[in-house]
């Protein structure tokens, strides 16, 4: 029923002047005054980059108040919690020393620091101690007193856990870490940003107390998470969110390292390497200044550890660095592997028996039994990194090396236990000494070659094994750069960390495990495709293959016809290269000439995959090449945990190809895989009410 009236007028569609008169429409009657609409985008520009400097400006007051509460409880439990325990237990006096101590000059550090300082005697951080003097007999006093009195080391790590384990208990979830925020941010899983305000705490208690992990990990997530909280609770898009979670990112990292333009790279490498825009690049930009500015002005300008100045001996030397780039990829390998295997599920599994602040008290112990041998292990580790770079190659080998394994378990039990924190400091810690060792082995230590001093190699270990384990180079080579603001160790930074990053990403494909903590959604995700064929994956027509003689243009004319992305090109029954459509046309556009044939359009290598291979392998082997297509050879490989390297001599044999496996079959494959089991809980409750009614 309609309503009676007048009807409301209406402005003329036709834009007309004379009624009598129509003119033609306006081909765009809804486009606003031109200076309205470029003072748009220019508003949303503005606000995007506000918001990333309130994250910048937050994250980096954050991160001042996570310094300082780690120097307090650092002085603390190293302090007076160290006597006040012992003289609760009975023990009024203090512990006799073991040494004749060397006198240290007056410092402002830590208790942990002296601590170190002493225990690096047998390292040459201090003049070699003189030949201990036997003290007069004391009385008798139990034997567990004398134990506590003598190793404070084992007390505060374990008191530390208990700690933390106490406050994961009744503080509950710490909030998403670092690799779950994007999916977040993504919308993929339901946004749950936290004020990391009880993050922080706890991470202070656990490297305050001794454990061997790193402060930038929970800065890092400390960003994210408050560029996500700020960003949710304002309702910004998706694409934004991103942006301010990548800020977060940055504005963590550069407060942490006091390093901005680090922080900048970082954000948009590894697991952010597909945030799109110049919006975000502004925006994480802002934070990392605003973030930056903060700490200076809270904390001054001093770097968090002092480097010497970098020595060159001759350019000769840069194949040496490419050989430590080789070490540290292997040191990489195992700070990942380490750190994944305490975050597995079995093991995960057997700790969730006992109870967390159990957990915790007893990776504390074990930590602090470590370090009754190897003190150094304790904490973040800053100190003893300073002290490798400042000695002259005076360190002995063997205990470097054997520090290597202990600060590896130590590392991989403080994060399996469940303490709070970064993988970055354990990575520049291993660097360091790693890099020492290799020094020396060239040097005076082994071959006697006439090359830089151990620093200027332990320097380039840090960032060498960095950006392995992290998989950013370019993160590493630019934090160390700022460190040592010295431009003649970026050739050697760059030969060094690109190699090793290179390897390990050979070694273990481009799903990255990360230093900050395992993303489940991730994990989860990547098992799934591990569990499923790459035959699932398969395009339902066969490829199209073409002699190597055919032309580029008839080529083209063929690959369109097929609604293909890529071709096959074989010679006398052998495949020897892929073609894609891109190929092509880049080769026809730069050589237009009738006698260009396949053989001259190859761009790349032929990229391939063995019949059983997973899609997991699937995903490694297309993302890195960009490509949408690879074919599938029924071949035997050695190792088929291993991605195929390059094509054998000659090629592969025609007769093997299966077919071309995609990007659209694997997500039909996903699809079909989700679908199966959607379908299985109802066809099981199908066949149970069959089996009652038969029953009956």
């Amino acid at each position: 029923m309609q309503a009676s009236g007048p009807r409301p007028e209406l402005p003329n569609p036709l834009n007309t002047s004379d009624p009598g008169r129509a003119e033609p429409l306006d081909p765009n009657p809804l486009e606003l005054d031109p200076s309205h609409a470029e003072a748009r985008p220019l508003a949303f520009q503005w606000s995007l980059l506000a918001w990333a400097g309130l994250v910048g400006v937050l994250t980096g007051f954050a991160v001042v108040g996570f310094h300082e509460l780690l120097g307090f409880i650092n002085n603390v439990l190293f302090g007076p919690g160290v006597e006040l325990l012992l003289h609760l237990i009975g023990d009024s006096q203090p512990p006799p020393p073991l040494v004749e101590m060397v006198a240290l000059p007056a410092d402002d550090g830590t208790p942990l620091k002296a601590l170190l300082q002493i225990g690096l005697g047998g390292l040459g951080f201090v003049p070699p101690p003189p030949v201990p003097v036997l003290p007069d007999p004391l009385p008798a006093q139990p034997l567990l007193l004398s134990w506590l009195a003598s190793w404070p080391v084992v007390l505060v790590p374990l008191v530390g856990g208990l700690g933390v384990g106490l406050l994961r208990f009744f503080g509950g979830d710490l909030g998403p870490s670092l690799p779950s925020l994007m999916a977040m941010a993504d919308g993929s899983v339901k946004a749950a940003a936290k004020v990391p305000l009880l993050r922080l705490v706890a991470a202070s208690l656990s490297m305050g107390s001794g454990a061997s992990l790193g402060p930038e990990g929970p800065s890092v997530e400390s960003g994210g998470n408050i560029g996500l909280w700020i960003a949710s609770r304002c309702g910004l898009s998706p694409s934004n969110q991103k942006a301010l979670v990548a800020a977060g990112v940055s504005a963590g990292l550069a407060a942490g390292f006091k390093a901005p333009i680090a922080g900048v790279f970082f954000a948009f490498e590894g697991s952010y390497s597909t945030i799109p825009g110049r919006p975000s690049v502004r925006a994480v930009l802002v934070a990392a200044v605003s973030s930056e500015l903060v700490t200076q002005l809270c904390l001054g300008d001093e770097p968090i550890f002092r480097l010497p100045a970098y020595e060159v001996r001759s350019p000769l030397e840069l194949p040496l660095y490419l050989g430590l780039g080789l070490v540290a990829s292997l040191m990489s390998w195992a700070l990942v592997a380490v750190l994944a295997a305490g975050r597995s599920d079995r093991v995960q599994r057997q700790l969730a028996r006992l109870p967390a602040w159990l957990v915790t008290g007893l990776g504390g112990l074990g930590v602090g039994l470590m370090a009754l041998g190897f003190p150094q292990v304790l904490g973040v580790g800053y100190d003893t990194i300073e002290a490798l770079l400042g000695s002259n190659g005076g360190i002995a080998l063997t205990t470097l090396l054997a520090l290597l394994l202990v600060k590896l378990l130590a590392t991989g039990l403080s994060s399996a236990t469940g303490f709070v924190g970064g993988g970055f400091a354990p990575a520049l810690f291993l660097g360091a000494v790693l890099g020492n060792c290799y020094g020396q082995i060239l040097g005076d230590s082994g071959f006697h070659l006439p090359v830089a001093e151990p620093p200027a190699y332990a320097m380039v270990g840090m960032a060498a094994v960095l950006a392995g384990s992290a998989r950013a180079p370019l993160t590493a080579l630019l934090l160390l750069f700022e460190l040592t603001h010295d431009i003649r160790i970026v050739l050697p930074l760059m030969a060094a960390a690109g190699l090793s990053a290179a390897l390990v990403e050979r070694w273990q494909g481009i799903a990255d495990p990360g230093l900050l903590g395992p993303d489940p959604l991730e994990e989860e995700r990547r098992r799934h495709l591990a569990g499923l064929a790459v035959a699932e994956a398969l395009e339902p027509e066969a490829p199209l293959v073409l002699e190597a003689s055919t032309p580029a243009a008839s080529a083209l004319d063929q690959l369109l016809a097929a609604h293909g992305h890529c071709l096959l090109v074989e010679q006398a029954d052998w495949v020897i290269s892929l073609v894609t459509l891109s190929d092509l046309q880049r080769a026809i556009n730069a050589e237009p000439q009738e006698g260009l044939d396949l053989a001259a359009c190859r761009r790349s290598d032929l990229v391939w995959l063995p019949s059983g291979a997973n899609l997991a392998q699937l995903e490694d082997q297309l993302s890195p090449n960009g490509l949408r297509q690879l074919p599938v050879f029924d071949l035997a490989v050695p190792a088929p945990a291993v991605l195929p390297l390059g094509v054998p001599r000659g090629g592969l044999p025609l007769a093997a190809l299966r077919g071309l496996a995609s990007r659209d079959g694997m997500a039909r494959a996903l699809a079909r895989s989700r679908r199966q089991a959607l379908e299985a809980p109802s066809r099981a409750g199908t066949q149970d009410i069959e089996d009652i009614q038969q029953g009956i």
